[in-house]
């Protein structure tokens, strides 16, 4: 059986031709090319660096790439290429025992925005809305949910958004409808992200229960940041930075002093860095693109 990390490889690769095809998608199959060789690249410069070899091959590297290249649009491939470096260094460097902190392909999106606000965007429409593409979507993640037991995650984040939007969103502002919530999910780049860089096996729980209240948490804050700067798609992208840093201490049961304060830190520079974002000039997207 082919291993979770290429057999996710391969799916988004799909997905991208699928989206090439069908849908909206703004990188070309060259830029697309150039991003993951230039990934697979950095990868191994780091692994060198640090073991003096590369002993597996980087499929992950690969997904960054590609979660970048489907969650995010710039007319400049060099910032696909920057926002990757400082993804995968952070994975390499920011890192306690054997545990790093941030999703790349999510960590990758936050700096692009933070570093190239007004050239780099988060684009939930590039995958269009057809139901067959989200059919399709759903199918591929789910046989890697299944093996990667990670299924919990987009149940519990669903529910969540969908309710607690609806308490703190629409039960507060009368011109939000409860439609104009849950249509956010006919967006297939939405379907993604919670299928995918959501459910990142790296960088989330283990314990079901814990997975349950991770899903939960995101959808939370994520709603929390729609009520209080209005609804922005960065939003998702924003919660899960957020909470990521402190899986790791919850992944150790707390055993573990210090993931308790690098996660206190890095939620506090975390925080820091959404607040830069949030407060500059917002843009906004209609979710089909």
């Amino acid at each position: 059986m082919i291993h979770p990390q290429f057999q996710q490889l391969i799916t988004l690769l799909i997905l991208f031709g699928a989206g090439k095809w069908t849908a909206h998608i703004y990188p070309s199959f060259l830029l697309a090319l150039s991003v993951l060789f230039w990934s697979i690249l950095v990868e191994y410069a780091l692994v060198r660096l640090q073991y003096g070899g590369l002993k597996y091959i980087p499929f992950s590297a690969g997904s960054t790439a590609m979660g970048v290249l489907l969650m995010m649009a710039t007319p400049h491939g060099w910032i696909y290429g920057a926002a990757i470096i400082l993804a995968l260094l952070q994975k390499h460097i920011i890192r306690v025992h054997k545990h790093h902190f941030f999703n790349p392909s999510n960590f990758a999106v936050i700096m692009a925005l933070l570093l190239f606000y007004s050239q780099a965007h988060v684009v939930l429409g590039q995958l269009g809305e057809a139901w067959w593409m989200r059919g399709l979507v759903i199918v591929l993640a789910g046989a890697i949910l299944v093996r990667v037991e990670r299924w919990i995650i987009p149940f519990a984040f669903v529910a969540g958004y969908l309710a607690a939007e609806y308490v703190w969103v629409v039960g507060y502002d009368p011109v939000v409808t409860f439609e104009a919530i849950y249509e956010r999910f006919y967006s297939v780049s939405l379907v993604v992200f919670v299928a995918f860089m959501l459910t990142d096996p790296r960088t989330t729980p283990v314990l079901h229960w814990q997975q349950g209240l991770f899903g939960l948490l995101v959808a939370m804050i994520a709603t929390g940041l729609d009520r209080w700067y209005g609804f922005r798609v960065q939003h998702l992208f924003m919660a899960l930075f957020i909470l990521s840093p402190w899986v790791p201490w919850l992944q150790e049961k707390g055993k573990e002093s210090r993931l308790l304060w690098w996660g206190a830190l890095l939620s506090f520079v975390a925080i820091g860095v959404i607040i830069l974002i949030e407060n500059r000039p917002p843009y906004y997207f209609e979710m089909e693109g």
